[in-house]
């Protein structure tokens, strides 16, 4: 069992890479496929915005489809959709061939995020330790490899369906090869089945209640991811007065702090616990947007990114741990529910901060996520080792570090 493990653990470690990967190749050319297809400046955020909804759709739909498919089959068959529905937004012409390779996008990593997560869930429960974060480490080390490939197709003036062909060609017989080793966990059933005798449809609302103090927290750290992807250079630049190709700096030094965090982070949680793990991150991350705000200048601003990086690291992929934890019968749908609040928080920080930013000023609008993170500490205990299913997630004694509880988590 041990190999079998090892193997299902490097195959979903690769599934993230190429997954963030696949993703930086997307966000990194929007102006190229902007250019491409003659989309203006008014449709765009329509586009953009159609891939995060279709995602919360596709996970969505995940959750039923886990009562009748294993999580590994999704991913096997979601991510080559992925991959080809990227190489379709290069090799298309027509605003409506854009159209339908992005919603196939969207639906596919839907699918792709929740199933992924799905299974690292139930790998870290066999494991009997924190692991998550090093799939996430994964996933950030694509976006790096990803962005810097779309630099070298727009470097040297590559075709869109030129930057993107030789990475479909590379990894999408690697990840259906890869695929062969993932490795599902033992759900018990559907969410209402705790021992708990009610009706189905008031589990299921039971089921959420416990799952609510979690999904604020996702919601919470997309606000902050998507506040820095989509607004770092123009802050940097606009506001703190830095060069042009300094601006492209901050969000690189953030993926990078980001990669780095996530890389150490499961010894963080194995150490001293998930929960401390998650104050720290918040009160990491809110420092972060607090040095943004108040940056006399333009190297003071890359501190804070640095921060937010290091800060922001830690939520997400301890969330979906939590998740796990909270559900240890129905993990997966627990997952798939969290999972579409990771696109409920991309869709909200980015028009948040560029509508505060007109209305108020830039400055101003990066104390808005500062106070949003926060609120993660109220709910910090919700990340428990062994959370109290029906008393709110407090943590019991003796658990504080994972891998000590007699769950193994």
């Amino acid at each position: 069992m041990t190999d079998v493990l090892r193997r299902g653990r490097g195959s979903l470690t690769f599934s993230f890479l190429v997954q963030g990967v696949a993703f930086a190749l997307l966000v990194t050319r929007i102006p190229a496929i902007q250019d491409r297809y003659g989309v203006s400046d008014a449709l765009l955020p329509a586009f953009l915005a159609a891939v995060p909804v279709l995602a919360g759709v596709g996970s969505v739909s995940t959750e039923r489809l886990v009562k009748r498919v294993p999580p590994s089959r999704l991913l096997r068959w979601s991510q080559p959709v992925v991959l080809l529905a990227l190489l379709g937004v290069g090799a298309g012409e027509r605003m409506v061939e854009l159209g339908v390779a992005l919603a196939a996008f969207g639906l596919a990593v839907g699918v792709l995020d929740a199933s992924m997560n799905m299974l690292g869930v139930s790998l870290q429960r066999s494991y009997g330790r924190s692991i998550m974060l090093s799939f996430h480490a994964a996933y950030s080390l694509g976006g790096i490899v990803g962005a810097s490939l779309a630099w070298v197709g727009a470097h040297w003036d590559l075709a869109l369906w030129m930057s993107y062909l030789p990475v479909v060609l590379v990894l999408l017989p690697a990840v259906l090869v890869g695929s062969r080793w993932y490795v599902d966990g033992g759900d018990a059933g559907p969410v209402a089945e705790y021992g708990v005798e009610e009706k189905a449809g008031e589990g299921q609302a039971l089921a959420f209640k416990l799952l609510l103090p979690l999904c604020l927290v996702m919601t919470v750290a997309y606000i902050g991811d998507s506040t820095v992807s989509n607004w770092s250079a123009k802050y940097l630049q606009d506001v703190l007065g830095s060069s042009e190709q300094m601006a492209t700096v901050p969000y690189n030094v953030y993926m990078i702090t980001t990669l780095v965090g996530r890389a150490l982070g499961d010894l963080g949680v194995r150490r001293f616990g998930a929960v401390a793990v998650v104050r720290a991150g918040a009160l990491v991350a809110a420092g972060g947007f607090a040095v943004v705000a108040g940056a006399p200048g333009a190297w003071v601003g890359m501190l804070g990114f640095t921060l937010l990086g290091l800060g922001l690291c830690v939520l997400v992929p301890q969330t979906f741990a939590a998740a796990g934890r909270l559900f240890p019968g129905a993990s997966d749908a627990a997952v798939a529910r969290l999972n579409v609040f990771n696109y409920v928080g991309f869709l909200i920080g980015s028009p948040l901060v560029g509508a505060l930013g007109d209305l108020w000023s830039y400055r101003g609008a990066m104390l808005v996520p500062m106070v949003l993170v926060l609120v993660t500490l109220v709910y910090a205990r919700s990340f428990a080792a062994q959370p109290d299913r029906y008393g709110g997630g407090h943590e019991r004694p003796h658990t504080a570090d994972v891998g000590r509880g007699s769950n193994g988590l």
